[in-house]
């Protein structure tokens, strides 16, 4: 790569797949993800999402397809050095407090003892545990071990990160602190792949999301922009004929009625003034106009499936 050629893509997958026997855990997987975003990686269980990460981690083979991460595939040792990993069933050192934790960490980085002793207490602080960085491990709550993880997670200054329900066990104000952490590595240009069940810290986190169900992308939304059909307007009007809804579907989709309330998901919100026009145009009033963007729950539920958000 030539120093002015753009970047490739922190992950870019083909087709990617996995089989077990009979049964396929990951259908054909097919994403691509920007350097610099945070990403979201979002599914039913059962979806494929842990395999898919082991895969991309290098830890699992797969059985066709294809995956690279930062240009080169998962298994190159020089792009291993730029990754980093958050599993959600981390099993961590009991007997080790939290400073010897990270120094052993920092070893098989091949971190120098300078470095170590410069990055762990940079560390510590991030993820407030200065004062318990003589505590073992196995004294920790689970909220603890989850910023421990974390730390571990960022030790090597990842260009790439992969955070496994980072936030699980975590109280609001532990997860305030990880989602602050997951912003300021994107400000540094670090590429953060979350994978979460909690839909609301993902809405506020993530720049884009994936929808996978059965191992394949469903959709993939912009958080900042949102997608096509994303803004539900509610309408109260003076009449409702069918010949009102068939119109209607001209500014969106979807338009379904409730006696005299209308129900109406719209493209752009742009056009809002001109559905209002459009509707006082054909003689009808107009009483009342609601728009309501749909939050990313409404759009996993629309796109996997209500079955999805039982754990």
């Amino acid at each position: 790569m030539t120093p002015d050629s753009p970047s490739p893509p922190a992950i870019a997958t083909e087709n990617l797949r996995k089989q077990y026997g009979k049964q396929v855990a990951v259908a054909g997987l097919t994403l691509t993800v920007e350097q610099g975003e945070i990403f979201g990686f979002l599914g039913p269980n059962g979806a494929g999402k842990t395999t898919a990460v082991k895969m991309l981690l290098g830890l699992v083979r797969p059985s066709a397809g294809s995956a690279r991460l930062l240009g080169a595939p998962p298994h190159d040792w020089r792009v291993r050095r730029q990754v980093g990993f958050l599993p959600e069933d981390f099993r961590f050192h009991e007997w080790l407090n939290a400073r010897e934790f990270l120094d052993v960490h920092g070893r098989l980085y091949n971190m120098s003892q300078d470095e170590r002793q410069a990055r762990i207490p940079e560390l510590l602080k991030l993820v407030g545990l200065t004062e318990d960085a003589g505590r073992k491990l196995g004294q920790f709550s689970k909220g603890m071990l989850q910023r421990i993880g974390l730390a571990q997670a960022l030790l090597n200054r990842p260009t790439l990160v992969f955070l496994d329900e980072p936030t699980s066990g975590l109280d609001p104000l532990g997860r305030r602190l990880v989602r602050d952490i997951i912003r300021q590595q994107r400000e540094k240009g670090t590429t953060v792949f979350l994978n979460s069940h909690l839909l609301s810290e993902v809405e506020v986190t993530c720049d884009r999301v994936a929808f996978i169900k059965k191992g394949q992308v469903q959709q993939v939304a912009d958080l900042n922009a949102m997608v096509e059909g994303d803004t539900e307007v509610k309408l109260q009007l003076g009449q409702v004929t069918r010949a009102l809804l068939e119109g209607l579907n001209q500014f969106g989709h979807n338009a379904n009625a409730n006696g005299n309330q209308v129900t109406l998901f719209v493209r752009d919100k742009d056009q809002l003034p001109a559905l209002a026009e459009w509707i006082v145009g054909q003689g009808i009033g107009l009483y009342e106009m609601t728009p309501r963007r749909l939050s990313l729950e409404e759009m996993f539920v629309r796109v996997v499936g209500q079955e999805g958000l039982i754990k």
